[in-house]
């Protein structure tokens, strides 16, 4: 994930999409948002509160509410991209300027406003139990460093190593993400540090 200073950094870079961001970045300004850089791209807050972010990807770009879940897509133009594991999270792809439709994007973001203001939102999961794959605990228990590490790490930081494994289809998958992180673990760094 690139890094990125400010908003004006992210809208300068050759990449693609560069337009049809810019133009829905004059959209989200128009609304009133706080416009900031989180995990690498411009997302637009609330009173430090996330309501929608951009982006763009090799076959489309869009818009990313972040309780999305909670708007009523009069226009049923919003996806939830991880089905089973994305509870607020959607997204509206986009595929050309042509879908940019300002008034209708206004209207959304100003629903998403609205529903910030008055403190909806659907929560995170809390208090799950955490389950540690059979084979991040065999590779821990033969790297007492990484294992005494993998301990004083914040619960957050160990589920997401968990549930990086455990959501690993194949062996030989599973077996190369713990080559991958157990330097990472070792040194008490989290799996996505390098995203905050």
């Amino acid at each position: 994930m690139e890094k990125n200073k400010s908003p004006d950094a992210f809208f300068a870079k050759d990449r693609p999409w560069r337009d049809e961001l810019i133009a829905l970045r004059k959209v989200l300004l128009a609304t009133g948002l706080t416009e900031e850089i989180k995990w690498g791209a411009p997302c637009y807050t609330l009173n430090g509160k996330n309501v929608v972010g951009i982006g763009g990807f090799k076959s489309y770009f869009g818009l990313w509410f972040h309780q999305g879940a909670l708007l009523k897509d009069e226009k049923k133009v919003l996806i939830n991209a991880q089905e089973g594991k994305t509870k607020a999270l959607r997204q509206w792809r986009m595929a050309s300027a042509k879908d940019i439709k300002p008034a209708v994007i206004k209207a959304y973001v100003k629903e998403a406003i609205a529903l910030q203001k008055a403190g909806k939102e659907i929560k995170p999961a809390r208090g799950k139990a955490l389950v540690i794959p059979a084979e991040l605990k065999s590779a821990l228990s033969r790297n007492k460093r990484a294992a005494s590490a993998f301990d004083k790490l914040t619960p957050g930081c160990r589920r997401e190593y968990a549930d990086y494994i455990a959501e690993a289809k194949r062996s030989d998958t599973k077996v190369r993400r713990i080559k991958k992180i157990m330097p990472m673990i070792a040194t008490g760094a989290g799996l996505n540090d390098k995203y905050k």
